[in-house]
């Protein structure tokens, strides 16, 4: 297909991100298709939820927050976290006329014609004024490099590709990551697997008791401060620590979560540390995370010399028009949706300092 279409605003991103931002575009006067344009190259609704592990039941989410204007209710707990919401995803498209267009891969986004960005897609090219990037990070793993690593005669995978714990039946495995990923596979692999090992770079760190407003607050400003330098954003879940529930205290009363530094190497058999110990492994899974995925933006330039792109609020400090959604402190579901409402009442003025907005 080969189009070529002016809008006022491109939303890149169906995720909680891309869908909230989209209710708040409709919400306040722009209409989808003759406005704005919400293009996801996921083959279905969902966002990167649609992928996950059929173990990941909804039950085991943690701090999934509703989409605006839509609660998810009546949510079956047992149910795989991918189907309950992609189906509520589903629903909240429909319910609101947001018109996802998919699969649609974003290839580049360019500077355009008469102060406008062009964004260069599968299906063609849209002219527009203001762009929302949703992009999340499921789309780039992260995969440390170590020593030896291309020796390993057994399997590697990341948590991308983690499909539940069946296949390490009978297996000895190396989870690598410490953060709520590396700790739920540990939990589920146990049961199944002939000997399981979690190593990480840090020790882990625990948090006991509720996870309130306030502490909420001080682990997105800390986030907030790194975008704001300029500088690649950290998970929340790195600020806030892991939450200690009833399964993580079986997982280290059983010793399932006894934590071990980092190796130095990977032989064929395995890994190793310096002074001495090995570890023999048939599998190496890394639950090392993710990382945002912007490459498509990388011809506006706005990576700052840190790695990073600057923002304030959701608003690049390098080129207005663009907006991160779900980047950095808004990364988490409620944050999602804060950030979607801020980001419109931002283009909404943009737009009006430079002629009125269709309503």
């Amino acid at each position: 297909m080969n189009e070529s279409r002016e809008v006022e605003v491109v939303v890149i991103g169906a995720g909680q991100a891309g869908l909230s931002s989209a209710y708040h575009l409709r919400r306040t006067g722009f209409e989808p298709d003759r406005d704005f344009v919400v293009l996801d190259h996921s083959p279905a609704p969902g966002g990167a939820w649609q992928f996950r592990w059929p173990s990941l039941t909804y039950g085991k989410v943690h701090g999934m927050h509703a989409l605006p204007g839509m609660e998810l209710t009546d949510a079956d707990p047992a149910r795989p976290s991918a189907e309950v919401i992609g189906a509520y995803f589903d629903r909240y498209e429909r319910a609101f006329g947001l018109r996802v267009r998919r699969p649609v891969d974003v290839r580049a986004v360019r500077e355009g014609d008469g102060g406008r960005l062009s964004v260069e897609t599968s299906a063609g090219t849209w002219s527009t004024r203001a762009l929302i990037n949703a992009t999340g990070t499921w789309d780039r793993p992260f995969w440390p490099r170590y020593p030896g690593q291309e020796t390993f005669r057994g399997r590697q995978l990341h948590t991308a590709q983690y499909a539940g714990p069946e296949e390490f039946a009978g297996k000895r495995v190396v989870v690598v990551g410490g953060g709520a990923s590396g700790t739920q596979h540990l939990l589920e692999l146990a049961p199944y697997a002939a000997a399981t090992t979690w190593v990480t770079r840090r020790p882990p760190v625990f948090r006991e008791g509720p996870f309130d407003q306030e502490s909420g607050r001080e682990a997105v400003a800390r986030v907030e401060e790194r975008v704001r330098q300029g500088l690649p954003p950290h998970s929340v879940v790195s600020v806030t620590g892991l939450p200690l529930n009833d399964a993580v205290r079986q997982g280290l009363a059983d010793g399932v979560l006894d934590r071990q530094p980092m190796f130095d190497r990977i032989t064929p058999d395995g890994v190793e540390w310096s002074d001495g110990p090995r570890v023999a492994a048939d599998v190496i899974l890394w639950a090392t995370g993710f990382r945002a995925a912007l490459d498509h933006l990388t011809p506006l330039r706005l990576r700052e010399p840190g790695g990073g792109i600057r923002v304030e609020g959701t608003r690049s400090v390098a080129d207005p028009r663009v907006h991160l959604v779900g980047y950095g402190p808004s990364a988490s579901t409620i944050g999602a949706n804060r950030a979607g409402r801020s980001a419109v009442r931002d283009i909404r003025q943009l737009l009006s300092e430079e002629q009125p907005v269709a309503a």
